[in-house]
């Protein structure tokens, strides 16, 4: 089987690629490739894929970080299981942003799609909402 690679993978400027790598490997996450000089690592779980850069000098700021990083934005990624993501959370003691949930979202003509989600931030504060599809349903209202 060939590798895959999303046409739009986002790349998030982190404090420290260790501390973030380490939160992202606990929670299921594996390394595709890394480098040291600027420290990246180039990450995946099932067919989602993220970048993480370590701030460096030269790096794409387009202004000043300021803790929680990412502020208006939230990062869906589709897993398998959604309380796996959650136990995996809870055993390395990573604060739960929002506990395992259902929600039903309208998406037009009567329809709607349902997702479990647990939302959680990583070390930078980042917004991770990971989801688990539950299918289609009528909706009248």
């Amino acid at each position: 089987m060939s590798e895959y690679w999303n046409a739009m993978v986002p790349e998030i400027t982190v404090s420290s690629l260790d501390r973030s790598l380490a939160f992202y490997l606990c929670l299921g996450f594996s390394v595709r490739y890394r480098r040291e000089n600027p420290p990246f690592a180039y990450l995946e779980i099932g067919q989602a894929q993220l970048m993480l850069e370590q701030i460096h000098e030269s790096g794409w700021l387009t202004g000043s970080l300021e803790p929680p990083f990412g502020r208006g934005v939230n990062f869906q990624i589709e897993v398998e299981s959604v309380r796996n993501i959650e136990a995996k959370a809870r055993i390395a003691n990573i604060a739960l942003y929002e506990g395992c949930k259902e929600s039903w979202y309208f998406v037009g003509e009567g329809r709607e799609e349902g997702q479990l989600e647990v939302l959680l931030q990583d070390p930078d504060g980042f917004l991770l909402r990971f989801i688990e599809p539950l299918g289609s349903r009528e909706n009248d209202a």
